[in-house]
């Protein structure tokens, strides 16, 4: 096939009269030897703007992608099309790795799919050059973007290894806002910009919509039964109701199985085949994972969880309607999924700025989630996208009920300006609906001009106001602050009173069925998770459980009590004196913003009696050290002497004088003072 024309394979090996728009032209800048970024939608076709040209040259090209499913589904598809291609992955069997060897060996392989984790091994860049691998393609590119949603960190050995072997790379993405877009071109081309092919976003054949959770099991069982006999995937948040979900399914007469990262190699490759062999098979799956299968005939997608962001989101759906024809979404969410994904996102390792990009990122898709207008015209707009009322969404086939909450929009800003932006959504709930709990008398917010004036609204309606806010990216939470609201530039004209602000009556219902406790106050939430955050990192470098650091209950008194100091710290239940040491700083680092210094003497006292004496000790020992005149000879007490004093308490002079490192000097120049300290002290 070498030489041959891309025009003559495109009918001959793939069968298609011609190319989609947009195709051609990146196929000839990929053959042209020329660095590409392709942005395309999903369901574009960009598979073969790299399978076609590596049919037209010499040598093999290698494929970088993070989807085991999509690849083997590839090379399924590639080998019945009479093309040589094979993958390295975890999922491969013995044979079929000995049979991609073989074909490498004899120099019949044009096609080599490779997971970014088998970067990372030792004899990989030895292969490749032994392969003869002319260029790389680079699947799934957003991969690389540590701002992006699914950051993999083996896609940023990749720039290096196009370096190392000298050969062209053509990157392909259906989700990459400028951001993501800037750090591809950063990552895997060193900063040289690339051909940028930017090919837009719609899918207009996809229906959108988005519900809140009310019973959501029996939401997407409606949902499932309304489609029966159509292909179908259901995203889940967890593995566990992946099975669970699957099984009402297949209680309710539909075929439908699970799909997850836990299950063996074997177990996928069944669901894998099944899902392409049969129609109508419903395929719960996790959005962890991703199902990567290239099924064109896929009518519906439903997800059961809110996703982690609009990339997100719309990679999965994207699995609907690859042929052009009809097909549906629904997305469930709820408060719970709300608080999950900001959790997810306080208790990562991730350093504050991307932390807080995280949750502008989660804003955007509250924002889609509870839009008032057309969800194709929000979606778009959020990729640079400009388009009419598209006529195929939820909103636009019945419009929500709304009301104009500027009023209460500029209450609720009011009340974090005037608290500093340090509170969060509780507190502030608090303020406006004139409720005078402890904490806001301690802080003298009950005296603030904002205190009481949104008693109009209940508390319920006032946490869809915060929340719709969020989804208006006119505050978003502040990692540095343990989740306190943080207004965006976007907030300045509503408080002004230069912007307006349209709401939807609450859509998320009061929670139906058992309540699930949270184990702090909604106030305290984001504090936990900043120390969890911390456990997390200090327990994974020290290679032990979380809870050999602190436990959760430890943890929880921190984010309930705030102790502000060491000696506070000390009386948190589990923290002992050792721990207290190795790892006090650190927490109240967490807590307090700064952590105190206090020498390894005094800190053996902390949390008791002794401390506080310590510490008036040490000032009597500074106000001396030249007399009581400040014209003597300089003298000083060290912290092992005072903490001596401090835990024997002598009651005399002599006895003070024979305390190592005091002497007759110091009892004559310090003894009187710490004498009187003393003795108050045992009053």
């Amino acid at each position: 096939m070498a030489n041959a024309s891309p025009d003559s394979l495109l009918t001959s090996v793939f069968g298609f009269p011609s190319f989609r728009p947009g195709q051609e032209e990146i196929v000839r800048a990929v053959l042209a030897g020329r660095s590409v970024l392709a942005i395309m939608p999903t369901g574009g076709g960009k598979s073969l703007c790299y399978q076609l040209p590596a049919l037209c040259r010499q040598g093999v090209t290698v494929v970088i992608s993070p989807l085991i499913a999509l690849m083997r589904d590839q090379v399924r598809a590639l080998r019945a099309a009479g093309v040589e291609a094979g993958a390295l992955t975890s999922g491969n069997t013995e044979a079929e790795t000995d049979e991609v060897f073989t074909a490498l060996d004899a120099g019949t392989l044009r096609l080599l799919y490779m997971a970014p984790e088998r970067l990372g091994a030792g004899g990989t860049l030895h292969l490749l050059r032994r392969a003869g691998v002319t260029a790389i393609a680079v699947d799934e590119a957003h991969c690389v973007s540590q701002w992006g949603h699914d950051f993999r960190p083996d896609y940023l050995r990749i720039g290096e290894l196009r370096r190392t072997l000298g050969v062209p790379l053509a990157a392909f993405t259906a989700t990459a806002d400028e951001e993501t877009r800037a750090e591809i071109v950063a990552r895997l081309f060193d900063g040289a910009a690339p051909d940028t092919f930017l090919r837009g976003f719609d899918r207009p054949n996809i229906h959108l919509a988005f519900a809140a959770k009310d019973g959501p099991r029996a939401q997407i069982l409606r949902f499932a039964a309304d489609r029966r006999g159509q292909s179908g995937i259901v995203y889940c948040g967890t593995r566990a109701k992946t099975e669970v979900l699957a099984q009402a399914l297949r209680a309710e007469g539909h075929a439908a199985c699970h799909y997850h990262g836990g299950m063996d190699p074997e177990s996928r490759r069944e669901v894998e085949g099944r899902f392409q062999r049969e129609d109508g098979l419903i395929v719960v799956a996790t959005v962890a994972f991703g199902m990567g299968i290239d099924k064109p005939d896929i009518r519906w997608v439903a997800h059961a969880d809110l996703p982690k962001s609009i990339e997100a989101y719309y990679q999965e759906i994207g699995r609907a309607g690859r042929d052009g024809a009809p097909a549906e979404t629904l997305t469930l969410y709820g408060a719970d999924d709300i608080r999950y994904r900001r959790t997810q996102i306080d208790e990562g390792l991730a350093p504050p700025d991307r932390k807080a990009a995280d949750h502008a990122r989660l804003n955007a898709l509250l924002g889609l989630a509870e839009a008032v207008a057309c969800r194709r015209q929000r979606l778009l707009g959020y990729f640079g996208e400009q388009a009419a009322p598209c006529g195929n969404c939820d909103i636009c086939d019945s419009p929500p009920d709304t009301f104009d909450g500027t009023e209460a929009v500029r209450k609720a800003l009011s009340a974090i300006l005037r608290t500093q932006e340090s509170f969060g959504a509780g507190h502030l709930i608090d303020i406006l609906t004139g409720n005078a709990t402890d904490k806001v008398r301690e802080r003298g917010h009950d005296a603030l001009p904002t205190f009481g004036v949104g008693r109009d609204l209940p508390r319920g309606q006032w946490q869809a106001v915060f929340r719709q806010m969020m989804g208006h990216d006119l505050v978003r939470p502040d990692p540095d602050r343990h989740g306190a609201l943080r207004m965006t530039d976007n907030a300045r004209p509503v408080l002004r009173g230069e912007a307006a602000v349209t709401l939807r009556r609450d859509t998320l219902a009061a929670r139906r069925g058992p309540v699930v406790h949270a184990l702090v106050a909604e106030e305290d939430a984001p504090l936990l998770s900043a120390l969890k955050a911390k456990r997390r990192a200090l327990a994974e470098a020290q290679g032990v459980p979380a809870y050999v650091v602190f436990t959760d209950r430890t943890l929880i008194e921190m984010a309930e009590t705030r102790p502000q100091t060491l000696d506070r710290m000390a009386g948190i239940t589990g923290v002992g004196a050792k721990k207290l040491q190795t790892y006090g700083a650190t927490f109240l680092e967490v807590i307090a913003g700064a952590a105190e210094q206090m020498h390894p003497a005094r800190l053996r006292l902390a949390g008791r009696p002794e401390g506080a004496l310590f510490d008036r000790l040490a000032e009597a020992a500074v106000a001396l050290s030249r007399g009581e005149d400040g014209t003597g000879k300089p003298l000083s007490c060290s912290h092992a002497t005072l903490r001596q004093i401090a835990e024997r308490r002598p009651g005399s002079l002599s006895d003070l004088a024979r305390l190592p490192g005091m002497g007759e000097q110091k009892a004559d120049r310090f003894g009187a003072a710490f004498l009187a300290i003393l003795a108050d002290a045992r009053d």
